[in-house]
């Protein structure tokens, strides 16, 4: 709390005519947020738990949906709360100690990107569905429960997770112009929209072509 306590006071300093250190904590937080999205959940809970790299097994992709594949629902839980959480974290530091939907907008496709380019892996990260979704919970709750219940609502009906990721996240940018009428947030769900589709597009090839597993099967054994 009061680390929170000093950037606010910061953010409304300024000196020198044309400088204002809120600049600085903006940026700060921006960066932060890559940051934190840049962590790979789903390799450190493999490795913590003594279980083989993801990236070494199954689809290759450090994610939720690999790591059940790979080593059942225990790491795959714990993965999916370790990506939602880098969503929230970074989203919840902008929204208190600046409250710009600006900065909120960035903060989240700042984490977003992180998960998708970490930093710290080469910059060959997941497909960012779970870290989609704490910033959607994040910036306003009815955005992630939303989001949420189209998932599930696709999944039940077609059995394929990647399509309901896919029907879900757009949706997203639909329900932040009902729900939180700001066109920051509208630009930015509708960017990571473009992006997580850009990374699904195995998915979408395989969907297309009757190819894509549905949700229970195993295509590696």
């Amino acid at each position: 709390m009061l680390f929170i306590y000093i950037f606010k006071l910061l953010a409304n300093l300024t000196f020198y005519k044309d400088f204002n250190i809120s600049m600085l904590i903006n940026i700060f937080l921006i960066f932060s947020a890559y940051l934190v999205g840049s962590i790979s959940s789903a390799i450190l809970v493999c490795k913590t738990l003594g279980l083989s790299d993801p990236r070494d097994g199954g689809s290759g992709n450090p994610g939720t949906t690999n790591v059940m594949r790979l080593h059942g629902k225990k790491a795959a839980f714990l993965t999916l709360i370790g990506d939602i959480f880098k969503g929230i974290i970074p989203v919840l530091l902008a929204k208190v100690i600046v409250g710009s939907e600006n900065l909120i907008a960035l903060s989240g496709l700042a984490a977003f990107l992180g998960h998708i380019f970490p930093i710290y892996f080469k910059f060959e990260g997941g497909k960012g569905v779970a870290t989609l979704i704490g910033i959607l919970f994040a910036t306003h709750w009815l955005l992630g429960i939303a989001y949420v219940i189209t998932w599930i609502l696709t999944a039940a009906l077609f059995r394929y997770s990647s399509l309901a990721a896919l029907v879900a996240t757009l949706s997203a940018p639909l329900y932040a112009y009902f729900l939180v009428p700001n066109y920051q947030y509208i630009i930015s769900f509708t960017v990571l929209t473009l992006i997580l589709f850009w990374r699904h597009k195995s998915n979408i090839y395989n969907l297309l072509d009757g190819k894509e597993y549905k949700i229970g099967e195993n295509r590696y054994n």
